[in-house]
């Protein structure tokens, strides 16, 4: 499969190519419902998140929600 390279959270990484921002979440066990994702600079709303297809040279920012007190 071919390989692309994004920039999460400022590192660069190398995925497979044609994956979503909800693939690349559920491949990093991150739950959609518990991160805030960017992309491209744009506050993606979680409904996006299956539809946005990453490509090379994307970059995305993800917070993760924390629980506590």
């Amino acid at each position: 499969m071919t390989t692309i390279t994004i920039t999460v959270n400022g590192d660069e990484r190398q995925i497979d190519a044609a994956i979503t921002v909800a693939d690349f979440l559920t491949q990093h066990d991150l739950q959609a419902k518990m991160v805030v994702v960017e992309h491209n600079l744009k506050i993606l709303s979680r409904d996006q998140y299956a539809n946005t297809v990453l490509n090379s040279g994307d970059n995305l920012e993800i917070v993760q929600m924390m629980a506590g007190g």
